[in-house]
This record gives structure tokens, C-alpha cells and sequence, in this order.
């Protein structure tokens, strides 16, 4: 039995670390997004999980320790290889499901340890964090209304090229710092709906400084956080709070979609597919049928963004090239350290 244990904890184990490594890669630019896409990925999954099985039977019914040990390397190398090739092919916008995921292959993996090892505490500890790496990846699939089967097996193939040729014949309209305070300072209702360009950025203390100088004028402020916001979900509401930003005036986006159409601003930070208007209007698009918060919605947009470079899903965003939508393209933390800066300046704070 304890074999058994053994084999099932190896592959989990490095197929958690590869993936895991994979995922970093892709989220942090050191790897491209898009998935890969070698000719046959599901045959080669099957084949590396079949190849596992034949080794683990191999390492179980044996009778020599050098086939043994060779039986019980092959299952880790093969793990590993299957953990990252899996990773690997799937796309940017779908790593915080993947890494939930992961999360949850090494929690059975710590407990199939701690049934070996006769430890009761590995083995609670392990069941908690699968079971709570599959309970998330859950909630990250609904959230994105797609199945768990279609995010590890589907994926988004839209390629840069497509990109390209839908936007290359649309045009945005920037603006600047002092454009934006103006469109704020005036503004009776204001929105933020932070993504993860704001956490990568850390500004959410100069948004929380913002808020408190905007509420102070008796402007109201409030943020729409998506449920996949960030790399998974919470990071947000955890990052605000950690930030001092009031528990009330944080709504999730079934609470404050309705409200956009009373809104007089609409500031996005960092955010790119959660609020692209595409997946409720393109039936075509790779994210069509994904809830979005409508931003597109309120009175004026103001679009805080490195680049115009679309978001991991590879699609381009419609909501940039609306006439009620305003580019502030620019590091996430710089401008935002500007806009509190000559909003307090306006306001003499």
C-alpha cells in the first residue's frame, strides 16, 4: 500500500513544480501567452500518462530494486514532463485556474504522503489544500462560465495575427494626467475597477489615498472587482484592504454591474479581458459568454494601461475604441502616483 502512496505522491508532486514554473513564466512575460499548440497535445497526454501507469505497474511488481528505482524515475521525469507540456498549453488568461489547480495536485500529493508516512497531520493538511485548490478552480471556471474540462483540454487559440487585423483599422483617444483629474474632480459617481496591472504595479495605496481624498469631496467612489481579477480570486479585495480601502465600498460584479449606467466616470486599472465588452456583444469572440463588468456603460471610461496590447486571452478590447473611452497609457503605479498627486493639488489637500 504504501507504494501505491508512493508512486501517486511522485508525478503529482513534480507535475505541480513544472507547471507551477510554466505558469510563472507565462504570467510574469518570461514566457508568451498564447498556448502552445504542438500537433497532437491530447495524444501526447495520453501518452505520458499512459507511459506513468506502465511505469508505476512496473515499479510495483518488481522485484529488483535497480528496475524499481528506474521505474519510480520515470514516473517523476514523465510527471514532470506532463505537467509542464499540459501548462504550457494553455493560454495566459487561464493560469490563475492552472494554478489553482496545481495548488490542489500537491495538496493529494502531501496527502497521499502522509497516508506513507502514517502521519495524520500531512494528511489533513493535504486533503485541505486539494480540496481547497478544487473548490477555487471551481469558482474560477463558473466565474468565466466555461468548464474545468474545457480551460486543461480547450483553451483560448485566438493568435496575435487575428489580433492585429481587428484593431489595426480602429482608433483610440488618449488623454493625460490632467485630463483625467479634470473628468474625476467633476464627477459626481466614480467607479475603479482594479485588474491585475494593479497588483503587478502595487498602487493600490496611491488608489486608496485617492479615494480617501475623492470621498472627502463628497464624491462617490466605489470598486467593481471581478471574481478572476488578478491571479485568483480575493487577491484584490486583499490587496485593497490591505490598502485601507473601506469594506463597503468594494462590491463584487454581479452587485455594481447595474450601476454603471448612473456612473459619471469609470477609472479601469490594469484590467484588460475582465471588461471586455466583446464577450457580451461578439457571439465569435474567444471569450464570448464570459461575465464581464460593463464599464462600457457608465458616461466616460478612463482606461489606465501600459500599452494597447490586448489581454492574456490574445483579443483585442472593443471598450478601447469607444467614443466615451479615454487611453491613459503609462506605468500603473507612476500614474497613478500623479493622479493623487493633482487631485490633492486641486482640492489643496
Amino acid at each position: 500500500m504504501c507504494n501505491v502512496k508512493f508512486c501517486m505522491g511522485r508525478p503529482s508532486e513534480l507535475m505541480g513544480v513544472a507547471g507551477s514554473a510554466v505558469a510563472f513564466g507565462k504570467l510574469h512575460g518570461v514566457l508568451t501567452s498564447k498556448p502552445l499548440a504542438l500537433p497532437g497535445k491530447n495524444a501526447i497526454n495520453i501518452g505520458l500518462a499512459a507511459g506513468n501507469a506502465v511505469a508505476a505497474a512496473t515499479f510495483l511488481t518488481t522485484g529488483d530494486p535497480s528496475t524499481a528505482v528506474a521505474a519510480l524515475g520515470a514516473t517523476t521525469v514523465l510527471g514532470g514532463i506532463q505537467g509542464a507540456h499540459m501548462t504550457a498549453s494553455i493560454g495566459g488568461a487561464d493560469m490563475p485556474v492552472v494554478i489553482t489547480l496545481l495548488n490542489s495536485y500537491s495538496g493529494y500529493a502531501l496527502c497521499a504522503e502522509g497516508f506513507m508516512l502514517g502521519n495524520d497531520l500531512l494528511t489533513v493538511v493535504g486533503a485541505l489544500i486539494g480540496s481547497s485548490g478544487a473548490i477555487l478552480s471551481y469558482i474560477m471556471c463558473k466565474a468565466m462560465n466555461r468548464s474545468l474540462a474545457n480551460v486543461i483540454l480547450g483553451g483560448y487559440s485566438i493568435t496575435r495575427k487575428e489580433v492585429e487585423e481587428q484593431g489595426e483599422a480602429l482608433e483610440h483617444q488618449t488623454t493625460d494626467i490632467a485630463g483625467a483629474v479634470d473628468a474625476i474632480t467633476n464627477a459626481r459617481s466614480v467607479i475603479i475597477v482594479p485588474g491585475y496591472g494593479l497588483a503587478v504595479a502595487s498602487a493600490q495605496y496611491a488608489i486608496a489615498d485617492l479615494v480617501k481624498t475623492l470621498t472627502s469631496k463628497d464624491i462617490k467612489v466605489r470598486f467593481g472587482i471581478h471574481p478572476v481579477a488578478g491571479r485568483m480570486p480575493g487577491q484584490l479585495n486583499v490587496l485593497l484592504a490591505e490598502a485601507g480601502v473601506p469594506y463597503d465600498v468594494v462590491f463584487e460584479m454581479d452587485e455594481i454591474n447595474a450601476d454603471f449606467n448612473d456612473t459619471d466616470v469609470t477609472l479601469v486599472i490594469g484590467a484588460n479581458d475582465t471588461v471586455n465588452s466583446a464577450a457580451v456583444d461578439d457571439p465569435n469572440s474567444v471569450i464570448a459568454g464570459m461575465p464581464v463588468l460593463e464599464v462600457w456603460k457608465s458616461k466616460a471610461v478612463i482606461v489606465m494601461k501600459r500599452t494597447m496590447g490586448a489581454g492574456y486571452a490574445g483579443a483585442d478590447n472593443p471598450v478601447f475604441y469607444k467614443e466615451n473611452t479615454q487611453m491613459l497609457l503609462g506605468d500603473a503605479k507612476q500614474m497613478c502616483d500623479q493622479l493623487k498627486n493633482k487631485v490633492n493639488e486641486h482640492f489643496g489637500v
